[in-house]
């Protein structure tokens, strides 16, 4: 069973990822479930990792095996779930209800409702998880241009975790689903997406896996309509949105934003500066005012 809840949301891609978009979110959490066994995930990404499958001409029946085994695949992997990444989720979906809650009441710094600024929603979730004792941070990941890829930018949340084996590294993904949809995809390809939760919060090992299942499908599909898939679909421009090396990692603060995303500012001055400074060398100057159109 999965939970599902509306937001709406004003998205904003990375750079390049242009056909896909959404205004209004579902929610979706996955229950929790059995820990996934850990599989490597290399710490750069190679130019060669992406694309080794080849995916030749099929029969109808091979083709249909090939969707099959996808969302077999992936089913197996989304409803598995660590305690820590339960932890983490069940406290993001508690604070993404809250800030619903509010509605239009809740206004964040840049003077829009919270729920519409991408950035401003992703700065209070990781303020909450912080204030909640997790160690929180809104990273900035950015990729430079090579012969397989264009170059990018993206941003999202993570979580690092303590335990007993090491350090655990958590995703979490706002718009998770949306950065996979494609607008000429097939109907296998769309069956697949809508199994992604729009929200994903997992660990990096989870994620890798996810994102080569949906990206040889997306190769797959692109090849069955006879179309080009654009490079900004590939794996590892996908693997460079959230698990590549070259990130900023901006850890949030409450003097900056309070708990409900409003800014603290200075107010600034009414008059210019240049305007006090004659006035105080010319007491006596009599000065006419202008209304400026």
């Amino acid at each position: 069973m999965s939970s599902r809840w509306n937001l709406t949301y004003d998205s904003s891609k990375s750079s390049t990822d242009s056909d896909s978009s959404s205004c209004e979110m579902e929610f979706e959490f996955l229950e929790d479930g059995e820990m996934l066994h850990n599989q490597s995930y290399p710490s750069t990404i190679s130019d060669n990792d992406d694309d080794h499958e080849d995916i030749s001409n099929t029969t109808e029946k091979e083709d249909e095996g090939f969707w099959n085994d996808q969302h077999q695949q992936l089913q197996s992997i989304l409803c598995r779930s660590s305690s820590v990444e339960s932890n983490i989720r069940n406290f993001t979906k508690q604070a993404l209800k809250e800030i619903q809650s509010l509605g239009n009441n809740n206004v964040c710094r840049c003077g829009k409702v919270m729920s519409t600024c991408k950035y401003c929603l992703m700065t209070e979730i990781s303020l909450r998880l912080s204030n909640g004792g997790y160690d929180s941070a809104i990273c900035k990941a950015k990729w430079r241009c090579s012969s397989y890829i264009p170059s990018g930018e993206h941003t999202y949340l993570d979580v690092k975790d303590n335990s007993k084996k090491g350090d655990v590294r958590i995703i979490i993904e706002l718009n998770f689903r949306a950065e996979f949809e494609m607008a000429r995809a097939n109907e296998e390809y769309n069956r697949l997406v809508r199994r992604l939760p729009e929200v994903f919060v997992g660990k990096v090992e989870r994620l890798s896996n996810v994102i080569k299942i949906v990206c040889s499908a997306a190769k797959k599909c692109m090849k069955e309509k006879k179309m080009h898939l654009g490079p900004w679909r590939k794996q590892k421009y996908m693997q460079a949105k959230w698990l590549g090396t070259n990130y900023e990692r901006t850890t949030t603060s409450t003097t900056v934003f309070s708990s409900m995303g409003y800014s603290i500012r200075s107010s600034k001055p009414k008059a210019s500066m240049l305007t006090v400074d004659l006035l105080e060398k010319l007491p006596n100057m009599h000065c006419t005012a202008v209304k400026v159109l």
